[in-house]
């Protein structure tokens, strides 16, 4: 069993104006897609061939020794969450549980935008801007990872994530990286599939 560069879960036209066309064949198609093919032939022939993306991370997280497998793998885990942290006419204010959870770990809505913004754009260079919830509490906080880092190598429980590599926005917003982050907030995020991590790990099942 091969890793596999996952089909996006919206047109590549149906995030526009915001995420054009061109950016999702750069993004996806390219460097998604450079990730998996990297992957796949760091790990043929190994003992990690043949297993799931999940295990393939946890098992090579924090050995040097392995760091072009862990850099692959969690870039293709990461790009694959992140795909699936955006929709067609979204973003916003969130409803559902995830709306009641942000409230009790930040006070308000616009204080977790705050906070998550902040981490976005401190994150010096590339990497990621997270949502996570605690695994053993469900309690939520925000991190940021510097390149392929991810929650999972951390225990930690991925429910959102805006990824500040250069190629996630160059295109559409150059330089501005506040503006994306700006605009993955208010037009982008998709709560259905955050409030479907937040079930999961309630259930203390990662999906």
């Amino acid at each position: 069993m091969s890793i596999t560069l996952p089909e996006l879960p919206y047109g590549y036209d149906d995030l526009a104006p915001h995420i054009t066309r061109e950016t999702l064949e750069f993004h996806h198609d390219k460097h998604h897609n450079t990730y998996v093919v990297n992957l796949n032939n760091l790990i043929k022939g190994t003992e990690l061939e043949g297993q799931s993306l999940e295990d393939i991370i946890k098992a090579v997280a924090g050995d040097a020794s392995k760091a072009g497998i862990f850099n692959n793998a969690a870039q293709v885990w990461n790009h694959t969450f992140y795909w699936n942290c955006m929709k067609q006419n979204g973003g916003g204010k969130p409803t559902g549980a995830i709306a009641a959870k942000i409230d009790e770990a930040f006070g308000s809505y616009e204080k977790f935008v705050e906070e998550f913004t902040q981490a976005a754009l401190t994150q010096f260079g590339s990497g990621w801007a997270w949502l996570v919830a605690d695994a053993v509490n469900g309690k939520l906080s925000i991190t940021k990872t510097a390149n392929a880092d991810t929650p999972l190598a951390h225990g930690q429980v991925a429910v959102l994530t805006v990824d500040v590599w250069e190629h996630a926005y160059y295109i559409d917003f150059r330089n501005l990286r506040p503006k994306y982050v700006a605009t993955f907030l208010e037009s982008l995020v998709n709560w259905d599939y955050v409030n479907a991590k937040l079930a999961g790990q309630a259930a203390g099942v990662e999906k």
